[in-house]
């Protein structure tokens, strides 16, 4: 393999990037953006794993006051292009924090992250308690926290403190930067104890960024806007920066220049249309943005194995817990709407720049503006309604379309699970064509489809409903007699009975009797009871089954024993 710059996959430190010559998406031009906007409190808004933390990173190297000159890492970077802009390198004290540890299952555990998060900050000015530009009590309160050995009170206010000793020490006021400020308001959302996260979260920003005088600016990144609860009550200075705001649009995920770019640096230019199908999709104001967490997973397993195959990254780092959610409390015009989506039809709707977790009950329609700026839709068009904007949004991608399916998928085993079968079973044994129907015509209504996939999406539908039932087994699309059968399900003692299950999709639902036939024809021509034969089955029953998006229409076989 050629010696190629590595990926920097997991790495979100820009000075490791940097000193380590990763391979870089230069982002600095956020930095001029920033001061020439002179936001006091930015906010800004992206979906998960889109490059925040790194953003955030970046920015404290370059404003950061430090003993080491980090000058260098900029040098032939964008934003060294700026005279204007490279005089305020190094000369801020910054306080960075991050909260996306806040995952714990209690607030009291989640209360100790945070705790140690401050602390931590802390300890890296261990020399301001020497400082005799400090008065004595604060001195007194820095040691307090930094020993942790301070009320649990005094935390709210730690970083104002810290901005206020550090003000006191360079002269100089402080740079504020909190990365996913609301992962614990997430996290205690999905653990039930929102209200305590709240007060904890607005106690904190309110005396570090509402009135702090130390406060030259501050950066905040999350996926959403929270402000109904007040956290950012009275909080004038804010200004909030949202996949729908124009401003940086292009300093978060990759742009297409970008991402041609890297394909070309890699040499994996043929690769761009299966890239663009699988990550692409996202508007960033009206900026075109590709998912970055998903294309460098993905290009480095392309790097080892060159017919790689693209599939989903960020489902496997992005919290669905919301998503299931918003599914199992869904009503019924919710649940279509949902499956429209997953049929490429859109979804318009209001947008909400302030929904919040405690809110997505309240009104069905903030579930649209929620999955938008977490990264499940994207705005595709905007019409105006009297003195209202309405937005049409569609689901952005392919690996986004799977999470949905995925997640529907397991919700819909759940839901299954929990309901009583045992009358559809025995229907099946019984020969009953008509109950099993029933059952089937049911479930279908019940659960969200999706028919891009075809007849594979009714075989994962009917397997799950004939999964887990004792003494029996489900097999499916394996060889017996001439072709491959759709579903065979088995008794594992004994070997008494068998089912054989064949599936065909009808074009329309007039048509639903004859093309069940055809499914029975199949079943004859092909031979399938041919291996149950030879296993010794002594029963065998045959259902062909037709479908035709919700409607189906089943009939047992003449030929069952």
């Amino acid at each position: 393999m050629p010696n190629y710059k590595p990926l920097p996959i997991g790495v979100e430190d820009f000075k490791e990037i940097i000193d380590k010559n990763y391979y870089f998406v230069d982002k600095t031009l956020m930095i001029k953006e920033l001061l020439d906007n002179q936001s006091k409190v930015a906010l800004f808004t992206r979906p998960r794993r889109f490059g925040k933390t790194l953003n955030v990173s970046m920015i404290q190297r370059f404003f950061e006051k430090t003993d080491e000159n980090h000058s260098y890492l900029f040098d032939r970077l964008k934003i060294s292009e700026y005279p204007d802009c490279m005089q305020y390198q190094g000369q801020y004290p910054v306080i960075s924090i991050t909260l996306k540890g806040m995952k714990q299952g209690t607030y009291e555990e989640s209360f100790l992250s945070f705790k140690n998060t401050i602390i931590k900050e802390f300890s890296k000015y261990e020399y301001l308690l020497k400082s005799e530009k400090l008065a004595v009590t604060e001195r007194e309160r820095f040691y307090r926290i930094y020993t942790d050995t301070a009320d649990d009170r005094e935390y709210n206010f730690a970083i104002a403190l810290l901005s206020d000793c550090l003000y006191k020490y360079y002269s100089k006021k402080v740079i504020i930067l909190i990365d996913e400020y609301d992962v614990p308001l997430e996290n205690a959302f999905a653990r039930g104890f929102y209200s305590k996260m709240i007060d904890l979260i607005r106690s904190a920003f309110e005396s570090a960024l509402k009135t702090n005088p130390s406060l030259e600016f501050a950066v905040l990144t999350g996926c959403l806007r929270v402000s109904r609860e007040s956290i950012f009550t009275g909080l004038n200075n804010l200004n909030v920066y949202s996949i729908v705001n124009p401003n940086f649009s292009d300093a978060f995920g990759f742009t297409q220049k970008e991402i041609d770019s890297l394909l070309v640096y890699y040499k994996l230019e043929s690769k761009s249309d299966e890239i663009k199908h699988w990550y692409d999709g996202y508007l960033f104001s009206e900026t075109e943005i590709y998912n970055p967490w998903s294309v460098i997973n993905y290009i480095s397993n392309a790097l080892v194995k060159n017919n790689y195959a693209c599939q989903s990254y960020w489902s496997n780092t992005s919290s669905n817990t919301i998503i299931k959610h918003l599914i199992e409390e869904a009503d019924e015009d919710t649940k279509a709407t949902i499956e429209d989506l997953m049929n490429d039809i859109p979804v318009e709707s209001p947008l909400y720049e302030d929904v919040t977790y405690g809110e997505m009950d309240v009104n069905k329609d903030y579930i649209w503006s929620f999955l938008l700026f977490t990264g499940y839709l994207k705005v595709m068009d905007t019409r105006t309604e009297g003195s209202e904007t309405i937005y049409k949004m569609v689901i952005p991608n392919t690996e986004v379309k799977n999470i949905y399916k995925n997640t529907i998928a397991y919700w819909f085993k759940d839901q299954i699970k929990s309901e009583k079968r045992d009358d559809f079973f025995e229907a099946i044994l019984n020969k009953d064509a008509e109950k099993v129907n029933d059952h089937i015509q049911f479930w279908l209504a019940e659960t969200i489809s999706y028919y891009d996939e075809k007849e594979s999406y009714y075989h994962g539908f009917l397997a799950g409903l004939l999964t887990g039932f004792k003494g029996y087994r489900v097999t499916s699309n394996r060889e017996s007699g001439n072709g491959r059968y759709d579903l065979f399900v088995k008794s594992r003692i004994g070997k008494n009975t068998a089912v054989i299950f064949e599936f065909k999709l009808a074009p329309t639902e007039d048509e639903l009797e004859k093309y069940a036939d055809f499914a029975i024809q199949q079943i004859e021509e092909k031979k399938y009871e041919m291996e149950l034969k030879a296993e010794h089955y002594k029963k065998i029953i045959k259902y062909g089954i037709a479908f035709c998006e919700k409607v189906c229409y089943t009939k047992l076989s003449p030929f069952s024993d």
